[in-house]
């Protein structure tokens, strides 16, 4: 990874780390153990680039950091929700997610449902404060675009059609739309919520949303590769899941070769999209090659 985006992702990872815990609330009521789940689902792991995204989208409009940060921690409790819920025996069964063992075996699956339950709302309450930004028509457009992007018409949607997939053959259209759905929307969202918050122009937030579509394409062919050619150690979480599933990939309908080609072009026409920055979004160009090049 180049040293420059290293270094500012595992700045951004540890600013979402400390708003993470911070928001999270703690307490001594009975109901206690839902917050540990939530806390636990949610802190101590992960690349977290949706939040990294946002970050730096909203660098690019001047907007203030405490904002950002806020914004940022609603994404990522909202991506956590779904790997919760990803993991649960109704869905994929996971054991593992970030080197430790998945919620659900960790407390058991009523709270691991609830927990799941809990981070996506929050995120909601939190990007509804006017501690995250003082004009409630950019809160508004916040909290539909998240909506939007997790929902049925986003990560959803996209979820239950990764479930169709395993009794169903998709073709290379319905594999990307599932992918865009279930990856992309949300990769989008953290790539825009910096233009809504620094009430960017349609031209700067048309191309943010351009860079984002390549971006998540990219980044899902690349986990793709992963779960065939990646180890639990490299990834954190079980490999070879979609191959015993049999569900479609990417890389299971283009084979590996013509699969990493495509992530390559991707990335290359992810980068093209940033030129209206002028040189200024140099940190998401590098995350576009960091994507089809990562381990993890």
């Amino acid at each position: 990874m180049d040293p420059k985006l290293k270094n500012a992702m595992a700045q951004a990872a540890e600013l979402v780390e400390s708003a993470i815990a911070r928001l999270l609330p703690t307490t001594d009521l009975p109901e206690a153990v839902l917050y540990d789940a939530m806390r636990y689902g949610s802190l101590g792991g992960g690349k977290r680039l949706r939040p990294f995204l946002v970050l730096t989208s909203a660098s690019l409009f001047g907007v203030g950091e405490e904002c950002a940060v806020r914004t940022a921690a609603a994404v990522e409790f909202v991506h956590c929700y779904s790997l919760i819920h990803d993991d649960l025996p109704a869905m994929d069964d996971g054991d593992l997610r970030r080197g430790r063992p998945t919620v659900h075996r960790q407390f058991d699956e009523a709270t691991a449902i609830l927990a799941g339950d809990g981070l996506l709302t929050f995120a909601f309450e939190v990007l509804a404060d006017p501690a995250t930004h003082e004009d409630p028509n950019v809160r508004c457009q916040l909290v539909a675009a998240l909506a939007r992007a997790a929902g049925p018409h986003g990560m959803v949607g996209g979820q239950m059609l990764d479930l169709i997939a395993e009794h169903e053959t998709f073709d290379m259209g319905t594999v990307t739309r599932l992918q865009r759905m279930k990856t992309g929307e949300m990769i989008a969202f953290g790539c825009e919520a910096g233009a809504i918050l620094g009430k960017a122009g349609a031209p700067q937030r048309h191309a943010l949303h351009a860079y984002a579509h390549d971006l998540g394409l990219a980044f899902q062919i690349a986990d793709d590769l992963l779960d065939i050619e990646g180890t639990e150690a490299e990834t954190g979480k079980g490999v070879g899941r979609d191959a015993v599933a049999g569900k479609a990939t990417f890389v299971s309908i283009l084979g590996r070769d013509r699969a990493r080609a495509q992530a390559e072009m991707l990335s290359r026409q992810a980068v093209s999209h940033l030129e209206i920055f002028d040189g200024r979004a140099d940190l998401l160009k590098a995350v576009a090659e960091y994507v089809v090049t990562r381990r993890a």
